[in-house]
């Protein structure tokens, strides 16, 4: 058996083996009417995967093929598919089916779809297993399958389809422009993108950060200035300042949020979309009424989103700062190992996908 009846990935059988990774056999969904195959050239490598490896998001059946920043050539189009066409270079994020029926989908809100499958780690309706983009294919639904721009590199444009997404959403959604004020907690995979978008899209912007290491950084990802949280006394002269706060940062419950919610204006957002495995410190409902303050999250973006956030970074030259590692056990290996001990500046994308499943 091979394609299209079975692909091959790298997986992992469990979270005690979170970073043994052996080659598999992986028997996808049944092709549809509406579904793209993707022969995948390279994927990037997320902080999700790492939380779902080593059981920090739940436990799961291995072998688990982790990987939802895909890009490749679409090798097969089913008949009802309008927008992609045979050799196209496309990407694939985070994100594979929803109905497309429900009145949440129909708002536009289908990245929170009551039925939605995520790229890996998920059932479809049918009982089929969603399998990830460490592998020589993977098969989406058209709706979830994105032409990528031409200025857009591959191993640059493949962040984008999650960690990219997943900070341009919450901001153009919370309508951040011109004459807005916004603060980007963590500058590290998702961060060192929440900055880009934030300036691309015209808002006065700040960088709040535990490492002061990472200030000429910060600066030169459009920064106007860094306030370093490791000050106890970080929030002095900063309070009221901001209109939006946007937390990427998966170390949330080390936080002392009454300090944070302090900096914002009457009715600010501090908006949450670095999850990590544990739960907040305890809330006192009079942490609000200081300043209005809202506690808000988000997951991903919708499809006119992410076509929007392609065509900004192509148009703005907003890319991820990445380093490239070669797909095998010994590249899959490394990745999650220094992701997880935030050992990269600031995202990885697997490449040699060609070489490591004998294509051309």
């Amino acid at each position: 058996m091979g394609y299209p009846d079975s692909f091959e990935g790298f997986t992992v059988d469990s979270a005690k083996t979170w970073n043994q990774f052996h080659r598999s056999e992986l028997k996808p969904k049944p092709f549809g009417d509406s579904d793209i195959d993707v022969e995948i050239e390279c994927c990037g490598v997320c902080g999700s995967d790492v939380h779902t490896v080593t059981g920090g998001w739940g436990e799961f059946e291995g072998p688990l093929c982790v990987g939802h920043e895909i890009v490749g050539r679409a090798v097969r189009v089913g008949k009802d598919v309008e927008k992609i066409h045979e050799g196209d270079r496309v990407g694939v994020g985070a994100q594979v089916w929803a109905c497309l029926e429900c009145d949440v989908c129909k708002s536009g809100n289908e990245n929170y779809c009551p039925k939605w499958v995520d790229t890996y780690n998920a059932k479809y309706p049918d009982g089929s297993t969603a399998h990830g983009g460490w592998a020589n294919y993977v098969r989406a639904h058209e709706y979830f399958t994105f032409k990528i721009p031409d200025a857009l590199p591959s191993h640059v444009a493949a962040p984008l389809l999650c960690a990219g997404i997943t900070t341009y959403s919450p901001l153009v959604r919370a309508g951040v422009g011109p004459g807005k004020t916004v603060g980007v907690i963590g500058i590290g995979g998702l961060g060192h993108l929440a900055l880009q978008w934030s300036a691309a899209l015209g808002a006065e912007t700040y960088a709040l950060t535990h490492s002061p290491g990472k200030k000429e950084d910060a600066l030169k990802l459009g920064a106007k200035d860094v306030i370093v949280t490791a000050d106890e006394n970080f929030a002095e002269g900063h309070k009221f300042k901001f209109d939006f706060i946007l937390s990427c940062a998966d170390v949330a419950h080390e936080f002392d949020l009454q300090q944070y919610f302090s900096l914002l204006k009457v009715g600010g957002q501090f908006h949450m979309v670095g999850l990590g495995d544990h739960p907040l410190k305890e809330i006192h409902p009079m942490m609000f009424t200081t300043n209005a303050v809202k506690l808000t999250g988000s997951h991903l973006g919708n499809h006119q989103e992410m076509e929007a956030m392609l065509q900004l970074a192509a148009d703005k030259g907003v890319k991820p700062l990445v380093e490239t590692l070669e797909l095998g056990e010994a590249g899959c290996k490394e990745a999650v190992e220094r992701v997880k001990e935030s050992k990269v500046r600031y995202r990885f994308t697997l490449v040699g996908f060609d070489k490591a499943f004998g294509r051309k």
